[in-house]
């Protein structure tokens, strides 16, 4: 597996970006695992892989992402934006064009060190998500986890990846490390689930913490955020553009009336380079 890597991160939410469109990397799970380990390896919220673009594609790359768990999943926006950074460094363009399980997503640059993607459509449906049954995905109608500050229903927005947002009116007082990995494993999700904790703080802010999906609370989730502006927008708690603060900063998340679209914009950062054992 020895070849070179970048750390990156956006907004504290941290990613190993391995290049592949040299030679293949097909890493196990447990390679993943022991990688990802923040003890005994290099550590991360999520490993990215670049790779060549098939021919018929018309895009800059094809990325892939695994959790640091060992398991691969579709979209990862902070993860995208890092790597949309990277494409636009090396050449020169102002935009890329990146394939990934999700679907094709675009970058484009907003300012220094400052990228947007156009993160397409967000999956509404129950079976989009998807929910083991049924249900109104603007509020559910079932109990996923008994405390005071979730008495709201949550609601359900699929990024390319499945997310349910509780609102919450504080959300320091909601136990989000003992509430998300029960929520994430509940029978409703038979994907699992990123679960997010929001709290509006007006039309045009919104306070947010997630547990994602096999890599735990992070100090920031990209398709997270994009999900809690479009579950707050479809319930009227918030304009259809929002800054989104997490843990680790600020996101800027629009949902385009025009064409349902949702366009992330924020930072990319590069920590540092070395070489995967």
């Amino acid at each position: 597996m020895s070849r070179p890597f970048l750390k990156m991160n956006g907004l504290g939410n941290d990613f190993v970006v391995v290049e592949a469109r040299t030679a293949p990397f097909e890493p196990t799970a447990a390679e993943v695992r022991a990688l990802g380990d923040r003890t005994s390896g290099i550590g991360f919220d999520q490993l990215i892989a670049i790779a060549p673009p098939r021919p018929d594609e018309g895009a800059d790359a094809r990325v892939r992402f695994w959790n640091s768990d060992g398991e691969e999943i579709f979209a990862c926006g902070n993860g995208t934006r890092c790597v949309g950074w990277l494409l636009m460094q090396a050449s020169g363009a102002d935009r890329a064009v990146i394939e990934t399980k999700a679907g094709r997503l675009i970058a484009t640059r907003a300012g220094e060190r400052l990228v947007s993607v156009d993160m397409g459509k967000p999956g509404l449906d129950w079976a989009d998500i998807p929910l083991a049954r049924e249900q109104d995905t603007r509020a559910l109608d079932v109990v996923l986890y008994d405390h005071p500050a979730l008495a709201t229903s949550p609601g359900c927005v699929s990024m390319g990846n499945p997310h349910v947002v509780f609102f919450t009116p504080d959300v320091d007082l909601v136990p989000v490390t003992t509430i998300g990995p029960l929520v994430e494993r509940h029978a409703l999700f038979p994907e699992q689930a990123n679960v997010g904790f929001a709290q509006i703080i007006d039309r045009g802010r919104i306070r947010l913490r997630v547990w994602e999906r096999g890599a735990g609370l992070t100090k920031a989730c990209g398709t997270g955020a994009c999900a809690a502006l479009v579950a707050a927008a479809r319930r009227d708690l918030a304009d259809r553009s929002a800054v989104l603060v997490l843990d680790g900063g600020e996101l800027l998340v629009e949902w385009k009336a025009e064409d349902d679209h949702v366009i992330m914009t924020g930072p990319a950062a590069v920590d540092f380079a070395g070489e995967l054992p």
